[in-house]
């Protein structure tokens, strides 16, 4: 299209960024089986102690951060941001890597001087084996494989199988990008990432279908136009609705991470860049890509 920016054209541009972008969260991902460990494993994933204590008072965001900092005075190791449990939010739920007997001890003493509390108070003070963090490895990547599979199916049962194609690739592109965030930021790798993962998955895989949808319509109108004329007109004739979609997402969760609490900042953080990232290669992959392997895939066959 004339006077715009060719991004049908540039996909060896994109695809060098994407890579930019990627490699940190694909050689974490490579290095596991191998023994190294390049993430912050939380309690959920490696395994640790965990004490939940009734408060007999709402657990606000303040007296959270109070709790955090008495473990760490008490043990010299820094918990995961406490969390409020029960109905009424009287609960907190404290979280950390394993700790001896004296040490939780220390914590339990620390806590009912601090907040009045008795024995009857502690409802639970036990270990997380790490085994149970394997298995809920396994489940988070056997769901996200599963996600990405039936995509795949949907995507070319809809259209065909190099824009089902394209669009995993996109999907696979989304998830090394929040995992490259993860590990240079060293966020907690807790359960929230399964939610984040698979919410990221579902909203870009939305932004693909629209353009697609784009594409599919512009293919019975321009019959005399290539291929790559039309998706790169379809590109352009979605952006704006991309664009507004992705800054208005972007602003709740912004909303979120600003206002929320510590726990919910470890959620939205990796949310945020998802958001970022499907916006992009909904934009300047999806469809290139399936540009890309139509013609080869087709010339091949």
């Amino acid at each position: 299209m004339k006077g715009k920016f060719p991004v049908v054209k540039n996909l060896k541009i994109f695809g060098v960024i994407s890579i930019l972008l990627c490699i940190t969260g694909f050689v974490s991902l490579i290095l596991l089986p191998f023994g190294t460990n390049l993430y912050n494993l939380a309690i959920d994933f490696a395994g640790g102690t965990q004490i939940e204590m009734n408060m007999h008072t709402e657990v606000t965001a303040a007296v959270a951060d109070e709790i955090a900092a008495l473990v760490e005075e008490q043990t010299g190791v820094k918990p995961e941001a406490p969390v409020a449990t029960g109905t009424e939010r009287d609960h907190v739920m404290i979280r950390s890597t394993s700790l001896d007997t004296e040490q939780r001890a220390a914590i339990i003493k620390a806590m009912q001087e601090k907040y009045n509390l008795t024995d009857d108070d502690l409802e639970k003070s036990d270990d997380v084996s790490a085994s149970v963090g394997n298995d809920l490895k396994k489940k988070a990547f056997t769901s996200a494989f599963v996600a990405v599979v039936l995509m795949l199916v949907y995507i070319t049962f809809r259209f065909e199988f190099t824009s089902g194609l394209a669009a995993v690739c996109c999907l696979i592109h989304d998830l090394l990008v929040m995992l490259s965030v993860y590990v240079i930021l060293q966020i907690p790798l807790n359960q929230n990432f399964i939610a984040a993962a698979l919410t990221i998955l579902g909203y870009s895989i939305n932004a693909s279908i629209i353009v697609f949808d784009r594409v599919r319509e512009n293919m019975h109108i321009a019959r005399k136009e290539t291929f790559e004329e039309i998706a790169e007109k379809s590109i352009w004739q979605t952006m704006g609705r991309t664009i507004n979609t992705t800054l208005t997402t972007l602003f709740m969760v912004g909303m979120i991470f600003i206002l929320g609490v510590s726990s919910l900042r470890d959620f939205t953080m990796p949310l945020l860049v998802g958001i970022v990232s499907g916006a992009y290669s909904s934009i300047f992959l999806a469809s290139p890509l399936w540009a890309f392997f139509r013609k080869h895939l087709r010339k091949k066959a």
